[in-house]
């Protein structure tokens, strides 16, 4: 047994001769950045031995200096003795940047809907209600069992004809009665479907009316966001997000299935994200001070892996053709039957799925967007890992997932990593010089390259010249910033005197190449759903972008890079976390819960690597902006614009 020591975590592990490096972190709790789930091909976990033996660890993702430096990548590293291991920077998870109160890029919004709003449409039905109750005390000549003596008051007096209590309620309604005189709250939990029981789902003595509380929770592969709704205002009372543990067992859906398919690790994943969860919910009701027990329901929303893994169902078959979830709607249960830390009464709600690969996340920013309801042709686009699409309006939708991969939150990408401190999210560039202007999170010196940031930065390369369309670097420019190692081209963004790291900050060809393959998967994506519905770009009235990486996308940019359809970008909105804002639309009104069904049932799914012309659009799409340059005349008019100035000073 050897015992190992994370620094600068302070975390110790006692292990077995020929552990891997990479699993022991997992074990000590330590998250150490492997986005390609332990395979050896990302290089992200780097890690540097200070003390002690390993074996194996050693790839040409590092240089010589690196080895002679005790650097390693964990996921290879097998342990030989007692060791003290130090995690880098640019190896950590750093979750602050989850909670920052930062300006968005894209002002276009829709407006989050308030109580008044939902009403004044005909919208809101309370989903748990409360109701303050003075029954008459108990009598020789009127000795009527409690059960029946509350239900029947809130049947003759509240108009309640269908109501039941479980068992757990019916055992606390003696005592809670006689608390305070039989002056009690009758916690009411309102059916989905019409014809089914209005239930009993708690009793509280006193007037508790003033307190009732939801919990809305997006279970995001990468970060889980949770917020304390006010069920009477509407208010948001306090939210927090945090990274999903699981990513610590791989960064994606389909490692995440793999893993789960080993024995114990189901249950081990299933763990770790109610962990997670249940630590947001303690901060945000910490936060709120509110009493546990005025939480009356929990709506959770997911993709359909991130669901599977939560109820604890084998996503095994997600991931084999032909691609069958286990469920597309769940029934109702109590949030304690998952572990969830909330009161025995609190019922949980989970978004109805509508394939494998469009899950209950979309399905959720679908109706908290409202474009369910909605006569303008709309296009909803939630970019990530997987992009999911939506086309439709009140009438029909139709949708479709394409894998991008994970070059948005930093996969694939040298010095790639998720929008956290040190990241950089803006870019320019001197078109003389061709010397940088990087803006990080947190201005702070730069340790690597947020989604948003790269997006900015292979867009202001391409107009300006220095990349070609298949993003080629312009090696004929004189400037030390580009230069060739180990036969590939790269850019230095920040020399390493001026990063957080060690070493230099650089994009290279091989980087923007994943780049243009995750782009041009949305793209064709998009105009292969369009086709299919016999639509085109010129025929969309609005695009919905979705979820937090799109806040921050620059849409001019987005367009240069060939990643959007060039329209005018005030037909463009954002909605934030669209997933989190369907739990809360869910969470706060029953109607939402009501139309969700039938909102699933207009999905159409096309699922893309059946549809013949997804391909031959996908291959249109790896260039910059794409083969057909007459799909963006704007950016056609502006190069040529550029190219003329070029010729006059030349």
């Amino acid at each position: 047994m050897f015992k190992i020591l994370f620094l600068p975590h302070n975390q110790e592990i006692t292990v077995d001769e020929g552990a891997n490096l990479l699993r022991a972190a997992m074990e000590a709790g330590v998250h150490i950045n492997a986005s390609c789930g332990g395979e050896g091909v990302c290089g992200k976990c780097r890690v540097i031995i200070e003390q002690g033996e390993v074996e194996g660890g050693i790839t040409e993702k590092l240089s010589k200096e690196d080895i002679e430096k005790g650097y390693r990548q964990a996921c290879l590293a097998v342990i030989k003795s007692d060791l003290v291991v130090r995690v880098p920077t640019e190896s950590i998870l750093d979750a602050k940047a989850l909670n920052l109160q930062s300006t968005p890029r894209t002002t276009a919004r829709i407006k989050q809907m308030d109580l008044s709003e939902l009403k004044e449409k005909g919208l809101f039905f309370p989903a748990v209600e409360k109701i303050y109750l003075e029954l008459p005390e108990p009598t020789a000549q009127d000795n009527l069992a409690d059960v029946a003596r509350l239900i029947g008051y809130l049947k003759l007096n509240h108009g309640e004809r269908r109501i039941f209590a479980n068992l757990a309620v019916i055992r606390k309604i003696p005592d809670v009665l006689r608390e305070k005189g039989f002056k009690v709250t009758a916690v009411l939990a309102r059916p989905v479907q019409e014809g089914r029981k209005t239930e009993l789902i708690n009793v509280q003595s006193g007037d508790t009316t003033a307190r009732n509380y939801a919990i809305a929770v997006d279970i995001g592969t990468t970060t889980i966001y949770a917020q304390l709704l006010d069920l009477i205002t509407g208010e948001v009372l306090a939210e927090r997000g945090d990274f999903n543990g699981q990513i610590s067992y791989g960064e994606d859906v389909i490692t995440r299935i793999v893993f789960a398919e080993k024995p114990g690790g189901l249950e081990k994943l299933h763990e770790i994200v109610v962990k997670t969860i249940n630590g947001l919910i303690g901060k945000i009701i910490k936060k709120a001070e509110v009493d546990m027990d005025d939480i009356s329901t929990i709506t959770l929303a997911g993709n359909t892996t991130m669901t599977q893994l939560l109820l604890k169902v084998n996503p095994r078959y997600i991931r084999r053709s032909p691609y069958v979830p286990a469920s597309t709607l769940y029934p109702p249960f109590h949030a304690t039957d998952l572990g969830i830390t909330l009161g025995d009464h609190v019922t949980a709600l989970v978004y109805p799925e509508v394939s494998s690969y469009v899950g209950g996340d979309i399905v959720a920013g679908v109706m908290g967007s409202g474009m369910y309801r909605t006569e303008e042709l709309t296009l909803y686009l939630d970019i990530g890992t997987n992009a999911e699409i939506v086309i439709g309006n009140k009438d029909w939708l139709a949708c479709a997932a394409c894998s991008a991969g994970p070059a948005f939150e930093g996969g694939g990408i040298t010095f790639g990593m998720r929008a956290t401190e040190g990241a950089i999210e803006d870019f320019s560039i001197d078109p003389l010089t061709f010397e940088p202007m990087n803006i990080t999170i947190g201005n702070v010196r730069a340790k690597g390259i947020c989604g948003s940031g790269l997006i900015i930065m292979v867009a202001t390369l391409f107009e300006l010249g220095i990349i070609n369309n298949l993003g080629k670097f312009d090696t004929g420019l004189d400037t030390p910033r580009i230069r060739e190692t180990e036969g590939i081209y790269e850019y230095v963004l920040a020399w390493q005197a001026d990063s957080q790291i060690d070493r230099d900050v650089v994009l290279t060809e091989i980087d923007i190449e994943n780049f243009i393959r995750a782009k041009g998967a949305i793209y064709s994506g998009c105009l292969t759903l369009l086709e299919e519905v016999g639509l085109g770009v010129h025929d969309i009235d609005r695009i919905i972008l979705a979820g937090g990486f799109g806040s921050y996308v620059d849409l001019e940019k987005a367009m240069t890079i060939g990643l959007l359809p060039e329209i005018d970008t005030s037909r463009i909105t954002f909605v934030g976390n669209g997933s989190l804002m369907g739990a809360k639309m869910s969470a706060l009104t029953n109607r939402i819960r009501k139309d969700v069904v039938e909102a699933t049932k207009k999905m159409t799914n096309f699922e893309l690597s059946e549809t013949p012309s997804y391909m031959d659009n996908y291959i249109a799409a790896l260039f910059l902006p794409h083969t057909d340059m007459n799909q963006f005349p704007k950016l056609q008019e502006r190069i040529k614009i550029r190219r003329a100035a070029e010729s006059e000073r030349k």
